[in-house]
């Protein structure tokens, strides 16, 4: 069947346009699915384990409604208040849940599966993140962590750690597979440990600051720096 045309009188829009050719994320869920999960880590993504499969929904609902962004950012690694509980990379549920939606600016939401029982409702650098991107414009960025598993102190989920060297080594390919994908123009390093990725990747990255410690203020005047218009 051929894909339906816009209405009479309309052109295409970039949404619109990314609707009818997504790209092929295959790939990228291979590599996700096999990074080396350490004791002191959990794989968010695994249909398999406790709140997985809808992370996962979520993660594929994401990358869908950002099919068309030409600029990556690309983080540390996900936070036990923000993706951790949804799924979605700087996006905790305070984001996930708002009326109108962050990403469509639909009324009724952005169409996310929202996790049931007690669960952080909000993370600092998600809330910082997003207040950045309300002054984006668009087409939104697209975020990522440099290591795709929520790392933390040991015997403690409920927090975080600093990803070590091998962490981010097994990560990267799966952002590499990502960027490639989605045929980003752009790539916006945020914190050190992911420019530092990057660059030995041989990617060519836009530094700024994490917005967590104290970075709030930094992170979005960089960040802003780079927005379209």
């Amino acid at each position: 069947m051929a894909p339906l045309a816009p209405a009479a009188g309309r052109s295409r829009s970039p949404s619109w346009e990314a609707a009818l050719i997504q790209p092929d994320l295959a790939r990228f869920f291979e590599l996700l699915a096999a990074v080396p999960v350490a004791p002191d880590a959990e794989a968010l993504w695994d249909a398999g384990r406790p709140g997985g499969a809808l992370r996962l929904a979520n993660l594929h609902r994401y990358l869908e409604l950002v099919a068309d962004a030409d600029t990556a950012l690309i983080a540390e690694a996900p936070g036990h208040r923000g993706a951790t509980v949804t799924g979605v990379p700087f996006m905790s549920l305070r984001e996930l849940t708002a009326r109108p939606g962050r990403i469509t600016g639909d009324p009724a939401g952005d169409g996310f599966a929202v996790p049931e029982g007690p669960a952080p409702a909000w993370e600092a650098s998600s809330a910082v993140v997003w207040a950045a991107l309300a002054r984006w414009g668009r087409p939104l960025p697209v975020s990522w962590p440099i290591v795709p598993h929520h790392p933390f102190p040991p015997g403690v989920p409920a927090g975080n750690r600093t990803p070590r060297p091998s962490e981010v080594r097994d990560g990267t390919p799966v952002a590499l597979e990502l960027l490639a994908a989605l045929r980003v123009r752009r790539v916006v390093a945020v914190g050190r440990k992911a420019e530092a990725a990057l660059a030995d990747a041989g990617v060519d990255a836009v530094a700024v600051r994490h917005p967590a410690q104290g970075g709030a203020a930094r992170f979005t005047e960089g960040l802003l720096r780079l927005a379209p218009g």
